[in-house]
């Protein structure tokens, strides 16, 4: 308990930007405690030449659906120019909302080479950079998913995605039929506009979730925003497709005083009721 302690106040340090970034083991370390906190085991999935970090609970109750929460880029970007080393996440936001689930079984599903250099893996920089949501990635998150799911005996699955986990979660979605909603918070669902109003470089290697926007209109769909958020800004979540957004954009909730990562877990249960 201590040692979690002392962990939760490092993160609190480093997110006010009082010390540097954590050791990758570190990092790891962070997510494996929380989860255990919560009597949540890791597990390690094999999945088209990836292996992916996965979390869930000891004991769940087989059969329903399974809500998989998938998570954001991470630690992609050491500077706004030189790519991190490595991209397990600092603050792992998508654990923190899965550990909050409100009701029936959930899992969390980690992005591919996020937790893996902690295990000895070599990770191509790629796969958290522009080719963060290349073909291959896709096919690799969508075998995992297949795998929780068969775990869980469940029947349909609910994806939520944050941030670049969003993108995930809708590629993912077109390539299944059963997936029984799709929920994004602070999602990054069209990335050739988020590249051009951030005026970064084009993710190249990537896929683009408005391309597939079509393709999953008839599953439903919540979209949250956090007003306050610069990384994925209203304005870009109000131009995505009507696919997306929904008839006078009912899809799309953007909530006050909330920004990128802040403070979506605390209000997890009480967003969900109310959407």
């Amino acid at each position: 308990m201590l040692k979690h302690a002392a962990m939760v106040a490092c993160l609190g340090l480093v997110l006010a930007g009082c010390v540097g970034v954590p050791s990758p083991s570190t990092r790891m370390l962070y997510s494996q405690t929380l989860a255990a906190q919560n009597g949540w085991n890791e597990r390690i999935i094999p999945a088209k030449g990836f292996e992916l970090s996965a979390f869930h609970p000891g004991n769940f109750r087989a059969g329903g659906n399974l809500t998989i929460y998938i998570e954001g880029d991470g630690f992609a970007w050491a500077t706004g120019s030189q790519p991190s080393p490595d991209p397990t996440p600092i603050n792992p936001v998508a654990l923190s909302l899965a550990l909050a689930h409100p009701a029936g079984n959930a899992a969390y599903l980690a992005r591919p080479c996020q937790y893996a250099m902690s295990r000895g893996e070599t990770c191509s920089q790629r796969y958290w950079t522009n080719a963060r949501f290349a073909p291959e990635v896709i096919d690799a998150m969508n075998g995992a998913i297949s795998i929780l799911k068969d775990s869980f005996g469940a029947g349909e699955v609910v994806l939520v995605g944050y941030s670049g986990g969003a993108a995930i979660a809708a590629l993912v979605a077109a390539r299944r039929d059963d997936v029984a909603e799709l929920v994004t918070v602070a999602g990054n669902l069209d990335h050739e506009a988020w590249t051009t109003h951030h005026r970064l470089s084009p993710l190249s290697g990537s896929l683009n979730a408005a391309d597939v926007a079509r393709t999953i209109a008839q599953i439903p769909q919540t979209h949250f925003i956090g007003e306050e958020d610069r990384v994925i800004p209203t304005e870009l979540a109000q131009n995505w497709p009507e696919a997306f957004s929904g008839s006078r954009q009912k899809n799309i909730h953007i909530i006050p005083s909330f920004d990128h990562s802040c403070c979506w877990d605390r209000d997890w249960p009480t967003l969900l009721a109310a959407r």
